[in-house]
């Protein structure tokens, strides 16, 4: 049974992550309205939001630790606060400051904290083929380390993603695919772009398990990613984790929606999973008092870290030429691992 202990620390996570995304919207219209400009305001291009599917990123990433590895796609900050990621220089990246987790020329479609394992790609699946490379080298290096790959069900037809079903299926990666299933890719609904009624079926075809958790309930969402990092853990092998999530935004900001009904966006927001999990909260005997201190703590939290990103030094132009990789780093194939690799087994395995 989860223990209050664990419901706190996920409570406190999901309130970040969304108060988090409501302050960055309002970050980001500004300047931008009343006619719509993209390049205008203090965080220019695009940007995507994940309010209404915390459920999915504190289920997962609360049996992870520091050292194993977390891919996400376009719509990164739920998983990225769930996994440690540092949110003062999350938030620098995003707003382009010099102090950013890319020096302020990624944003936040490309934000990497190696102190945790985490990435993210604005390419479609493109996070599933270095998660299944992360998997096979910890299977080489004999670790109990796991990786997890984050997309939506828009990409669960993508080469990028089957591909790499096969590749940890054949090898047994300790790898979880995790497929935020919000109804929608970008404009379409779900029944329009893939033949499959669940994310999770798409296992069946690489023999390995599908687990579908109905609901945006971070506590099914954990019960259910007990199983399957844990298995990938114990060294047997991969699985695909579909949860259904409701999107409280648009595909990305300044979306009008339009190919929306109003009953699907009401019904979206009706459908909480911050409520849920105060519910649980409750039935450990935490009263609401206590948990409006958890939210007044995560929101000062966020209010800090955007406080603290918006007042550091914008990149120098010129930095725009370092850091670009131009060959090899100097003696990359001079020296074997030090690491011992596990074996590979005879010919035919």
């Amino acid at each position: 049974m989860i223990s209050e202990q664990r419901l706190r620390k996920m409570y406190a996570d999901m309130v970040t992550a969304r108060y988090y995304e409501e302050r960055l919207q309002e970050e980001y219209l500004e300047g931008k309205q009343p006619k719509f400009d993209i390049s205008a305001g203090p965080i220019p291009g695009e940007l995507h939001l994940a309010a209404g599917q915390e459920a999915a990123a504190v289920g997962v990433c609360h049996h992870l630790r520091d050292d194993d590895v977390v891919t996400a796609p376009h719509r990164p900050h739920h998983v990225a606060i769930a996994k440690g990621v540092d949110l003062d220089r999350m938030t620098a990246e995003i707003f382009g400051r010099e102090t950013g987790l890319g020096r302020g020329k990624g944003g936040h479609m490309h934000l990497f904290d190696p102190g945790v394992n985490f990435a993210c790609s604005g390419i479609i699946a493109q996070g599933c083929p270095p998660a299944a490379g992360a998997g096979l080298a910890a299977k080489k290096r004999n670790t109990d380390r796991v990786a997890v790959a984050y997309l939506g069900e828009g990409a669960v037809d993508q080469g990028g993603f089957l591909e790499s079903l096969n590749l940890a299926a054949v090898h047994d990666l300790p790898v979880v695919f995790v497929v935020e299933d919000n109804d929608w890719a970008i404009s379409m609904p779900q029944e329009r772009v893939t033949d499959v009624e669940f994310a999770s079926n798409r296992a069946d075809g690489f023999d390995m398990p599908g687990v579908h958790v109905d609901r945006d309930d971070a506590v099914a969402v954990y019960e259910a990613a007990a199983e399957a990092v844990g298995r990938a853990r114990d060294g047997n092998g991969p699985t695909v984790l579909s949860i259904q999530v409701h999107r409280r935004m648009g595909h990305f900001m300044g979306d009008p929606q339009s190919y929306r009904s109003d009953e699907d966006q009401a019904a979206a927001m009706d459908r909480d999973s911050i409520e849920r999990m105060e519910g649980h909260l409750r039935d450990h005997g935490v009263d609401d008092d206590a948990m409006a201190e958890m939210r007044e703590d995560a929101h000062a939290r966020v209010d800090d870290a955007i406080a603290w990103a918006k007042d550091q030094p914008k990149p120098d132009p010129e930095s725009a030429y370092e850091d670009v990789f131009t060959g090899a780093p100097s003696g990359v194939t001079d020296t074997e691992p030090d690491f011992d690799l596990a074996e590979t087994g005879g010919e035919g395995e």
